[in-house]
């Protein structure tokens, strides 16, 4: 059975696509990692918080004989704040458009088309996936502060504003209408295959799945009630990496 709260974050995932919506794969073109999708784990990387606000907005109550009669709402304008606790410098510059120049990094006039997705699990034990295919990312802010005898860090933080998938016919609801954002959760009984996701999410993407064989690795210690037996590795294989 799937369910709509979650417990942590297991990863994030970013990949940057052409002005026709096709992933970008080769990192000379400004793709992301080897095959144009990031999974960002690796030594001292990874995200700390991913908090999508925006989803959907109160309606607009319209009255006739004194009644409410209809409600109409407007179009959703997600974004994410994320904060990462480090994600490489050559990824996190492609993905906000800083270009390389003259031996540092400056903003270039124009903003690459980032995908995301988030990942999560609920407290059934089912991968959740929060996912847009198509958005802007920016870093609005860089604090720092002088260290004493305790360490002053300044994680990275972005915004992430989502629009509407380049392709028209991904992010479709049943009646044709499309949307910027989609989750799916493989406790779902619509929930087809990894393969389908990444591919709508990220720009076509046709290659190995990157979060195969990969486990949640949050300890059971400092959490309660958290199924961790009930935890499925994304790849299907019961063995942990």
């Amino acid at each position: 059975m799937a369910g709509m709260s979650f417990k942590g974050i297991d990863f994030v995932m970013g990949g940057i696509t052409d002005d026709k919506g096709v992933l970008i794969t080769e990192p000379d073109k400004g793709g992301l990692g080897e095959k144009g999708i990031a999974l960002w784990d690796g030594d001292g990387d990874g995200a700390t918080t991913a908090n999508i606000t925006a989803l959907e907005e109160a309606g607009q109550q319209q009255y006739a004989n004194n009644k409410v009669k209809r409600i109409n709402h407007g179009v959703p304008t997600p974004q994410v704040a994320l904060t990462m606790l480090d994600i490489p410098y050559e990824d996190a510059s492609k993905m906000v458009g800083y270009q390389s120049v003259n031996g540092g990094r400056v903003l270039a006039n124009h903003k690459p088309h980032v995908a995301l997705l988030i990942a999560s699990h609920d407290f059934d034990g089912n991968w959740h996936f929060d996912c847009f295919a198509n958005g802007e990312v920016i870093i609005p802010t860089r604090n720092h502060g002088t260290s004493n005898k305790n360490e002053t860090d300044s994680n990275a933080t972005f915004t992430y504003q989502s629009m509407a998938p380049i392709p028209n016919n991904v992010f479709l609801n049943a009646d044709g209408s499309q949307q910027a954002f989609k989750d799916y959760n493989t406790g779902d009984s619509s929930w087809k295959d990894y393969e389908t996701m990444l591919k709508e999410v990220f720009g076509g993407y046709s290659g190995d799945n990157p979060m195969a064989g990969y486990v949640q690795a949050s300890g059971t210690g400092s959490f309660t009630n958290t199924n961790e037996s009930n935890v499925s590795p994304v790849s299907g294989d019961s063995s942990a990496h």
